[in-house]
């Protein structure tokens, strides 16, 4: 009775907005994968055909999420963070290395990559703490073990894949919205500004408009309010770390990070090498007009002149062949899922559901934002999918568990009482 009440519950608008995007994300697969010659359409080899079965797998995998029992994840929260961490862990011994990442355990022509998996682990790991009635994030000894939480999976994914580890800082939006103090997200818009400034200006000019706002800042706050040594102490910071940017990002980034950000920021103009990706999907995206050269019509996608297209560029296939206004139903998809679960979310009558339905949330809009931004010259190419389009078993299977245990959450919700 119980279980037959939960399947009730389900919200079909969630349910139906992943398989929208799940069909339309294979549709634009065959497309930018198809051959030009003929060949047959079942070959196991193809593209379109690996990601039919990854999508016919992903079913039974749903069915399982669902019909777990509605106390599993909360229970055994912890067990699989800790589960997620040691199969990252064991990339430094058994990882595959795939384009000279080793992201992937490989069991014969079958692969894994356990990144896709640990953003579901890490959410259920921060809900199940920040669950606890005696968790207050304005202690300083409770922010630092909820920051172990979330930056643990971060040092281990990021010699492995940097995009990946770049995904789990927006979890700090959900940290935030359950008590975590502002100056945390302040600091880290501040580093993101200090270092785009320090990669574009001498450090000198970056040093000399952080002292002026200080300055302003200091002398707009209530008199019994200044704090000359506090804003001192930020200054030399905001110095410290001025002057380290140059060391760090010729030093610890790697060279094509380097050029990446060369060419985002137009400091360097490479269109036949490292900005060659980017520029094609301008070019493809801009051709579709608005509304698009039609499917399979793309002859940017047909050329394949933007590599990767059936992964990470994905997007460019939807703007070259849907134009415009395609565009616009794939964002609004995307839009509506997120606002959908964020609605739930405040709806749920435990805090676990809750944070979790943040969580959800916030991975899903990090990619989307990312990796749209990403094919329109916005943001620097990193390996980053678009959930539910790009290519490949793992990063489906792993949205797919996320999503749908926020599904068998809040279906499961009447019986919290």
């Amino acid at each position: 009775m119980r279980n037959q009440s939960v399947r009730s519950n389900i919200d079909w608008i969630i349910v139906t907005i992943y398989f929208v995007l799940v069909v339309l994300g294979w549709l634009n697969i065959y497309s930018s994968s198809l051959p030009e010659t003929e060949v047959d359409f079942f070959d196991p080899k193809l593209f379109y055909v690996k990601q039919l079965i990854y999508i016919g797998l992903s079913l039974p995998l749903i069915f399982i999420v669902l019909t777990a029992d509605g106390k599993f994840y909360e229970k055994f929260a912890n067990i699989i963070y800790i589960i997620a961490l040691l199969l990252i862990a064991g990339l430094f011994v058994f990882g595959k290395s795939v384009k000279g990442q080793a992201n992937w355990y490989s069991f014969g022509a079958f692969s894994v990559q356990p990144a896709e998996f640990a953003k579901a682990a890490t959410a259920l790991a921060l809900s199940k703490y920040l669950s606890d009635v005696q968790v207050n994030l304005e202690k300083v000894n409770r922010q630092i073990q909820v920051l172990i939480i979330l930056f643990l999976p971060v040092l281990l994914i990021l010699p492995h894949d940097p995009g990946s580890a770049l995904v789990y800082f927006v979890l700090f939006f959900v940290l935030y919205r359950e008590g975590l103090p502002s100056w945390y997200l302040w600091t880290g818009f501040v580093a993101i500004i200090l270092f785009i400034l320090g990669l574009l200006l001498e450090p000198q000019y970056v040093i000399l408009i952080a002292l002026l706002v200080t300055v302003l800042v200091y002398f707009r706050t209530r008199l019994v309010d200044r704090n000359w040594i506090y804003s001192s102490i930020v200054m030399l910071l905001i110095s410290g770390f001025t002057l380290s940017t140059s060391y760090v990002f010729d030093h610890v980034f790697q060279q094509h990070h380097r050029d990446r950000f060369n060419i985002l920021l137009g400091k360097q103009v490479d269109m036949r090498g490292i900005g060659y990706n980017i520029n094609q999907s301008k070019i493809a995206i801009g051709s579709g007009g608005w509304f698009g050269k039609g499917f399979l019509e793309g002859t940017q996608t047909k050329g394949g002149f933007v590599p990767e297209q059936h992964t990470d560029y994905i997007f460019t296939t939807v703007g070259e062949e849907w134009g415009f206004v395609g565009s616009l139903v794939v964002i609004a998809l995307f839009i509506g899922l997120i606002l959908r679960i964020i609605y739930l979310a405040e709806r749920q009558k435990t805090k676990f559901s809750r944070v979790y339905g943040y969580c959800v949330a916030s991975i899903l809009f990090i990619h989307f934002f990312i990796n749209t931004a990403m094919v329109l010259g916005l943001f620097p190419t990193v390996g980053v999918p678009l959930p539910m389009f790009s290519y490949g078993g793992s990063g489906l299977w792993g949205f797919t568990i996320l999503i749908f245990i926020f599904v068998k959450m809040d279906a499961n919700k009447v019986n919290e009482w």
